[in-house]
């Protein structure tokens, strides 16, 4: 049988040798951690601690803002230092919570389960919003929120979306080698919850030793297989991974459940089953510190609020200055301009690049060859959409389904024109929605 896939798509260089060889390693935070309140979709968390708070490792530090947020859990112990705006990643600032570590790391303790076969559905859905997990591919959607479908008993499929499809990163990667029985024990949680579903790893032929363990792993699960997948850009996309493993396509009106579908990544479902089986909260993630200017890649389990400075430092500094500094990966990631910033729920890599080869190139005029065209996952001109959006026509932008964009990149690295399609098309694209939800 064939490597299934999606239509379009790119091969971008995949970096991924950088750092897929070194094991996870824990790096301890040094002093102040900064946790800031807006980690995930929806409404901010509320403060529920003030400035010179005394508190533990895994202390719920703010309460989820409504149905659609999540709380925030300090990830060491120590002092409230300050409750105030702080930069992110993007580039806002975010009201945090800043929090001067102890160096103790004394836990508040945790209530694990011995059967969580025994636990209903409100109860498994209760601990996975108590633990404040969050889609931690780089959404950040309330995990509690995507698990309460409206019509459970018609998901068909729990998507794991180990695809990892990003260049450069390598976290999941390691996790499915390092982790599998904790990515196999969250997935039997989830299915517990939908009866009537089955469980698909979907992994790009790109690891063949992922596949090869979970295969052996899930041999004798009934309700999970393993799903190979063409290693292609963006394949780890949520539409693009719900066609590719069940040839059912949605947009950007339906949600996954609306094909019977749930998608989550891997390490969100390990972060499940630590919150559902252990009781331990969101406090620390695996990502990938990595590219040509870090002196040893590598893929870090560490203390959420961390700044990346200390990441940098742990993987040895820059062996040269980059010109480049990503948060997240090369294609979808955001371009950061210091390392004085917090680490998140979200923060999957940190990509340090010796040149800057977008800033570099000088955009001509485009020469109308289509590649983009084919290069596109949704099937749309994005050349069209650009012009539309660098030209503010948004009615022509939004009949042409500029609303679809499921902003991947993959038309900016195709075109030989080096145009920053992407770009000018998610500007637009923000610019439409932002008067829709004026106009309700």
């Amino acid at each position: 049988m064939g490597l299934k896939t999606f239509i379009g798509g790119v091969h971008p260089y995949e970096g991924k040798e950088l750092a897929k060889d070194a094991p996870i390693k824990e790096v301890l935070p040094k002093g102040e951690l900064v946790f800031p309140l807006s980690q995930h979709i929806g409404a901010p968390a509320s403060p529920i601690v003030s400035v010179g708070t005394t508190v533990l490792k895994g202390q719920k530090i703010a309460e989820a803002g409504g149905f659609v947020s999540a709380p925030v859990h300090s990830s060491v112990s120590g002092t409230v230092k300050a409750i105030e705006p702080r930069r992110v990643a993007v580039g806002d600032m975010v009201n945090s919570i800043v929090i001067e570590s102890d160096g103790e790391f004394i836990d508040v303790g945790y209530e694990g389960v011995d059967d969580v076969t025994a636990l209903s559905n409100e109860e498994i859905i209760g601990r996975i919003k108590e633990a404040g997990v969050v889609g931690m591919g780089g959404a950040g959607f309330p995990t509690h929120v995507k698990l309460s479908p409206k019509e459970p008993a018609k998901i068909e499929y729990i998507i794991a979306n180990c695809a990892e499809c990003e260049p450069y990163l390598t976290a999941d990667y390691r996790r499915m080698l390092e982790n599998p029985e904790q990515l196999i024990g969250g997935m039997k949680i989830i299915l517990q919850m939908f009866p009537n579903a089955k469980g698909v790893f979907g992994v790009e032929n790109n690891k063949p030793d992922c596949i090869a363990k979970l295969k052996e792993l899930t041999q004798n699960e009934s309700r999970m297989e393993v799903c190979e997948l063409m290693t292609k850009y963006p394949q780890g996309g949520e539409r693009q991974l719900i066609y590719a493993v069940t040839g059912r396509a949605i947009n950007s009106k339906m949600l996954p459940a609306d094909a019977g579908c749930i998608v989550d990544n891997v390490e969100t479902i390990i972060a499940v089953y630590h919150a559902v089986k252990e009781g331990i909260p969101v406090m620390k993630r695996v990502s990938t510190v990595t590219g040509d200017a870090v002196a040893n890649p590598s893929n870090f389990l560490y203390s959420i609020g961390t700044p990346y400075s200390e990441l940098i430092e742990a993987a040895g500094g820059f062996k040269v200055q980059p010109e480049k500094i990503i948060s997240g990966g090369p294609m979808m990631g955001f371009s950061m301009f210091g390392l004085d910033i917090p680490t998140t729920k979200t923060s999957s890599s940190i990509l340090c690049l010796s040149k800057d080869a977008v800033s570099a190139s000088e955009p001509i005029a485009c020469i109308n060859c289509g590649r983009c065209v084919e290069a596109c996952p949704e099937q749309l001109i994005p050349s069209r959409l650009a012009k539309f959006g660098d030209r503010g026509l948004s009615k022509e932008f939004e009949s042409w389904h500029g609303l679809e964009c499921i902003e991947c990149g993959s038309c900016s690295y195709i075109c030989p024109s080096r145009r920053q399609l992407a770009q000018s098309i998610k500007t637009m694209k923000k610019l439409v929605l932002a008067e829709k939800r004026k106009q309700k």
